[in-house]
Parts: structure tokens; sequence; C-alpha cells
């Protein structure tokens, strides 16, 4: 097996079992205690950092694992961005500053919002720097007892070698949202009904057209057993509630340049049985489609400079590991490591499968053999990304809980701190054997919206839950809205409006909730941030998105 990202690696897991059984030392302060801290690395992470210190805050940014950045920097090239010019402030400056490694000055065509994780990286790196944040990598909050209050308010938080990080003012800026959950405040995991909204993509989804098998496969095996990698149902009420999460994976940077492509390798215990589905589904593939199969069949290739392209998910067997995600949101330490190793696992699996297996057709088997993954990328894990692609976890229940109608009926908000505009895009959630005797990919969403306004509103706890915590990532949103607002710009547009937040709730000494909206809206206008959907938006909008 080859190596994995430091967070979650297999010959740690005696350590951090042992870890989690030992007598828990005194907290020892880290130093000063800080206007803001920051847990969580991630794009957003970085922008709530970046943001805060430019206000004038001393800001301490926690991450756990040894790289800045999260999906941003891990794979996902191919930016989430739908109608770009509604995409503003910092993070609009980050993709500027990406672009214009590749020698592009503006940001008016779709390619100019592709870049390789490395140079995403430099530029987060080299901000924060600028910014003087005090930026600490391997530090990751305990897992038990990770937050202390005092009262209503977020005191400290206790990272596992015991250091104690004081601050003013927090966010968990995670993919996890651990310390929203340490501090009590309430979340959700999982699909809500439609009742309870009102939203008519909510719950189990029985039309499901994307992403899907387009003709009938069975799951069963010639002795009546179900494969692998299917559920057995049965399959729940429509638009029912349940805990499922959609599917998760890694989003590969692969190359086709010869000198820069290192080659698949087979991971321990690999069994080509565990891709019996998808040997019977290629099987078939042609006389259903008239074509032979490629590796574009099977992924979603987004290619930019240098021979790079990032893969993602296409179709009804692919890089999305469905079914394997539903634990992770409130899973112990031990028990994501096990998740993320076995993600890893299967994606290596599923690209040896594809070019070695003699059941693979002979087109898909040479075309994945053209590709590898990058050398120059990832360097310290051999290619392989170092973030999971955890397209949701936990969702908090705030001060303002998005909704469909926040997306399509109701997208103006006078609190607006962002604005968004990505498909309602849920991945699928299960595969399940149904009763006639098909297999069923079910969860997928790919739903058009406008572009529409994010709430002040969505990154706030509850003020009787907790006073001087922000949620930009696991924010307050039904399933349905996070499909939508989960893409990167918007986390890290809304990063940028919980640091100016933390700011003005220090300098107006109340709690984060009731920080002054219209002065904050001020001053995210100030640097750039696009916050309604005015004429002017409108007019560049409608040049490169004209209305039918």
């Amino acid at each position: 097996m080859t190596a994995f990202p430091r967070y979650f690696v297999p010959t740690l897991l005696l350590s951090i079992t042992a870890s989690a059984f030992a007598v828990t030392p005194r907290p020892k302060i880290a130093g000063a205690p800080a206007d803001l801290v920051v847990y969580g690395g991630t794009a957003s992470g970085v922008m709530t950092a970046y943001a805060a210190a430019r206000q004038g805050l001393h800001v301490v940014l926690l991450e756990p694992t040894r790289h800045l950045g999260g999906m941003v920097t891990g794979g996902l090239s191919a930016t989430d961005y739908a109608y770009f010019p509604i995409i503003g402030g910092y993070t609009r400056e980050f993709y500027k500053q990406a672009a214009a490694t590749y020698g592009q000055q503006d940001l008016d065509h779709p390619t100019d919002w592709l870049s390789e994780p490395k140079v995403g990286e430099a530029i987060f790196n080299r901000w924060l720097k600028d910014a003087k944040v005090d930026v600490r990598l391997g530090e990751r909050l305990r897992e038990k007892g990770g937050v202390e209050m005092r009262g209503k308010e977020v005191s400290a938080l206790v990272t596992e070698d015991g250091k104690r990080w004081e601050g003013r003012v927090f966010a968990d800026c995670s993919y996890e949202g651990d310390a929203m959950a340490e501090a009590h405040v309430t979340y959700v995991v999982g699909r809500e009904g439609r009742e309870a909204f009102d939203e008519s993509l909510a719950g189990v989804r029985p039309d499901t057209p994307k992403h899907q098998f387009l003709w009938k496969v069975s799951p069963m095996d010639e002795s009546g057993k179900l494969m692998p990698l299917v559920d057995p149902g049965p399959l729940g009420p429509a638009e029912s509630a349940d805990k499922k999460v959609q599917a998760y994976n890694f989003r590969l940077i692969l190359t086709n340049d010869p000198s820069n492509r290192l080659p698949w390798t087979k991971p321990a215990g690999y069994e080509s049985s565990q891709f019996a589905l998808l040997t019977r589904y290629l099987k078939s593939y042609k006389e259903h489609t008239g074509k032979d199969p490629v590796l574009r069949s099977v992924t979603n290739p987004v290619c930019f400079a240098n021979h790079k392209c990032d893969f993602n998910n296409n179709g009804p067997f692919s890089t999305d590991y469905i079914g394997k995600s539903w634990t992770y949101p409130d899973a112990s330490y031990v028990e994501r490591q096990r998740i993320w190793a076995e993600h890893q696992r299967y994606t290596e699996a599923f690209f040896y499968f594809l070019a070695t297996d003699p059941s693979v057709p002979k087109s898909l088997r040479d075309d994945t053999n053209t590709w590898g993954r990058a050398k120059d990328e990832f360097t310290d894990t051999k290619g392989w990304p170092r973030q999971l692609y955890i397209r949701e976890g936990r969702r908090m229940s705030g001060v303002y809980v998005m909704h469909q109608a926040d997306l399509q009926t109701d997208r103006t908000k006078p609190d607006s701190i962002a604005m968004g505009s990505y498909n309602s895009d849920s991945h699928n959630v299960q595969r399940v054997a149904m009763p006639d005797g098909s297999v069923f990919n079910e969860g997928d969403v790919q739903v058009a919206v406008q572009p529409y306004e994010i709430s002040f509103g969505a990154m706030l706890p509850k003020q009787d839950e907790v006073t001087n915590l922000l949620v930009p990532v696991c924010l307050s949103a039904s399933h349905v809205a996070y499909s939508s607002v989960r893409m990167e710009p918007q986390y890290m547009m809304i990063g940028q409006a919980a640091g100016v937040t933390a700011a003005l709730a220090i300098q107006s000494k109340v709690p984060v909730q009731q920080v002054p909206v219209e002065r904050l809206q001020e001053l995210l206008r100030k640097d750039g941030s696009i916050l309604h959907f005015d004429q002017q938006a409108h007019h560049a909008i409608s040049k490169i998105h004209p209305e039918p």
C-alpha cells in the first residue's frame, strides 16, 4: 500500500489508540492569547485567518495536517464556480493570482479558474506569512475535552499535545466540525425529509437519473449472492429522512506526461472480485452505448496546465466510494482513520483494476495506462492526494438554516455576506439491490440554480448556545441547500466574512451574533466582496451566461 497523508497513516494507529487511553496531562498555555483562533487550515480557514489578520487581529491558525488548503490544494483543481462573476473578495484575488502563474491576467474564461494544487498551496502559505498569521501545523483538537467553555463562551481549544490555545473569538473551519460539536452546538447529520423545510429535493430520491445504471444490471453473482459494494436494501420511502451521507472520494491529479507519471500500484489485500459489479457493467457497455469504453467513460477528467487533469467521479461505478461515508461525521479519530484508509485503498484498487485486469475491455485498459499520478504533486505522499473529499459531514443548526427556497425562490438576503450559484449537487448516497433484480444508485441531485445570497446567520450558532464561535464550513443548511453552498469558493468567501466578523465582535465587545451587519457588509465590499445580485453583477453574468 502506498503512503497515506500524515493525518491518517496506518502506522500511527497504535500511537493514536494509545493516546486515547493515556492519562490526560494538565494542558499548558501555548502562548499569549490570540484575538482569533481558527481551527482547520482548509481554504476557508486560510481566508478566515487572512481576513482577520488584515483587520489587525492577532490570529492563530491550527491545522491537524502538515498542509494548508483542504480540497483546493488537495486535488480539487476543477473549481466549482458556476456563475464566476459573483465570486469576489479575497477569493477572486486568490484565483487571479493562481491564473497569473500561467500567464492569465483575468478570470473571464472557465479555464482561468483551474490550477495545480502546488500553486494554490504556495499562494496560501505566502498570504499567511505576509499577514503574520501564527500558523501551527500538526495540531489536532483533543478528541474529548478539546474545547473549554466559560458559560456560553469558548475560552480555549486544547490540542492532542496538551497545549491550550486561548482566544477571544474562535472559528471552526474544519470539514468535520469537531470544535463546533465539542462546544455543544446543535447540528444534524444526514438528510431531512420533505416535511422539514417543504423541500421537493429532500430525503430519499427514487428518481435519480444521473450517475446511474442506464440499463438493467443485476447485483447478484452466478450463485445468487449479492456482489460487493451493493447494499441489500430496501430503499426507504420517497422523500423520507435518513442519517446517510453522500459519497466521498479522492480527486486524483493525473498526468499523461511519461516523464512525470507514476505507475499504477497494487494495494495490499487487493482482490479483483471487489469490482464484480463493474466487470458486469463494462461487459455490456458497448452493447448499450455502441462505443468502446475509455477512462473518461468511468471518470470525469478536467484538464489544465502541464498535461495534468483533475479526475472526479463519473457514471454508476467510479471513484465515489458509495455508502462508505455514513459514519464518518460523528466517528472517533480511529474510526475516521479507518474510513480514510479504506477510501484510499478503494481508489488505488479501482485504478489498478482498470489498468491490469483482463476482464476490463482493452480500450479502457490501454487508456488507463496512459495516465498516472503526477510525480510533482503531493510529493510527500507519492502522488496521492492528502485530503479526502468530505463533501458533507455535520451541518450546524444555527441562527438561520438555509434550505431549498433560498436557492430557488427566496434568493435575496438583507444580511448577505457572499453569493452562491452552483447547482444543487449531491453525489449518490447508496447503491441498492432492487426487488426487480436491478441495482440502483440513489441520492444524486443535480438541479440548476440562479445566483443567490448567503445569510450572515448561516455561519452563526444560536446565541443561547455559544457567543464567540463562527462556523463557515459546517454551516447551517439543510442537506438540499448544503449541496450547493458546499463548494470551495463559497467556503472561502464565507471565511472572509467570518474573519471580518471576528474583528467587529472584538472591536464592539459584542457576541458574534450582534455584529452590526451594515458595517460588516461595508468592510466586505471595500475588499471586493459581491454581496447582492445588483445590476453590475447581473450585467457581468449575462455577458457570460445569457438567460434563455
